[in-house]
């Protein structure tokens, strides 16, 4: 299988916390965050850290909206 995304996560987003999983060529790890909005600053951060470029979210009803709205402008 081909890799289209070689720096990616994926976000699991619940109502108190969001699992992020980074795969990359050098690593993988999954991490636990709360909702708050100073953990998901610190999740973006991490994300950086990693070389993430590509970001994709689980979520039921609108529990993706404040997760989008920190990484929005970082990642794809």
């Amino acid at each position: 299988m081909e890799v289209v995304n070689p720096r990616c996560s994926g976000l699991d987003v619940h109502k108190k916390t969001v699992v992020a999983c980074v795969i990359t060529p050098e690593r993988k790890e999954t991490r636990t965050f709360s909702t708050m909005t100073g953990d998901l600053l610190k999740l973006k951060e991490w994300l950086a850290e990693c070389g993430v470029t590509h970001v994709a979210m689980e979520s039921t009803g609108v529990l993706w909206k404040p997760v989008y709205n920190v990484l929005e402008v970082a990642f794809n």
